[in-house]
């Protein structure tokens, strides 16, 4: 891609994403990625109904009576995006590349993150880890974020998604937000790796897929390609029995998917390539900003 597509692509979707963080998502993302931790503000006089852990003993002993101290939230947060790199997201047969629709939503996540004044960082991962950008503040740090989702050219074509999770864990130290972006096309177990993940920081997974990765058309006898191992193939897709198969495989990954996050207790949503990822995400964020 020439320096002046690339510029234009960039622009296109800062327009786009930006706009979708500023008036649909700044709100919910604020609510649903609250910071975890919380600082010290003043001490007020005990009330009936407060914790008595909370009492400043210090001050109670000068002043003769009670005090309690109080906190506020430390909002700023550390935001990383782990992004699926494979090969498997440049296949779009029912409506964008999944890579695009990765990069919407990962663009749409960053605005949202500099909206609120945090830092955000990302992962590029296949079956290794292809790039890492540590996570800081700022429009400038943003486009360059932009810049390399859209432009990024991976060494592999894997998918191991326990690599991203372990580096995760090792590299931040601080609790971060974590945002899993990927199709899950996936046969490693991750599933002790995103329950250490989720124990250390805050992680959500957000799952892009194509409807043809469900499911395969009766149009009779095609060559398909393996994305992730270059491997071509004929396919007598008007056998029912191929195509009984195939679905099988899809529901047996999806089946691995929603046990793991459920088990490791993450958050996920799903966006087909054909669809807006606003709802989903919506979805996500209110789901999140739910008591626990």
């Amino acid at each position: 891609m020439d320096a002046n597509e690339l510029l234009k692509k960039i622009r296109k979707i800062e327009i786009k994403t930006r706009g979708l963080s500023q008036n649909i998502f700044a709100g919910e993302y604020h609510s649903a990625f609250k910071g975890r931790g919380v600082i010290f503000s003043e001490v007020r006089e005990y009330e009936p109904g407060d914790d008595v852990r909370d009492i400043d003993w210090n001050v109670t002993s000068r002043h003769n009576k009670p005090y309690v101290k109080v906190y506020e939230e430390e909002r700023e947060l550390t935001v990383m995006l782990l992004i699926d790199v494979s090969g498997s997201r440049n296949f779009g047969a029912c409506g964008d590349y999944k890579k695009e629709k990765m990069a919407e939503i990962a663009a749409t996540l960053a605005f949202s993150s500099i909206q609120n004044n945090d830092k955000v960082g990302v992962i590029f991962f296949s079956d290794k880890i292809e790039k890492f950008i540590p996570p800081k503040k700022g429009r400038k740090h943003i486009l360059l974020i932009i810049r390399e989702i859209i432009n990024f050219t991976p060494e592999n074509s894997g998918t191991d998604i326990d690599v991203a999770l372990r580096f995760l864990t090792n590299a931040i130290k601080k609790r971060s937000t974590s945002f899993l972006i990927s199709d899950f096309i996936d046969d490693h177990d991750y599933f002790k790796s995103m329950s250490i993940a989720n124990r250390k920081h805050d992680l959500a997974a957000i799952q892009v897929y194509d409807r043809r990765d469900a499911e395969m058309p009766d149009v009779g006898l095609i060559r398909m390609r393996d994305m992730e191992t270059g491997r071509d193939m004929w396919v007598d897709s008007g056998a029912a029995k191929v195509r009984k198969a195939y679905a099988k495989v899809w529901y047996e990954r999806q089946q691995k998917l929603a046990s793991c996050t459920q088990r490791s207790g993450v958050d996920m949503a799903s966006v087909t390539t054909d669809e807006d990822f606003v709802k989903a995400l919506l979805g996500l964020f209110r789901r999140r900003a739910l008591p626990r």
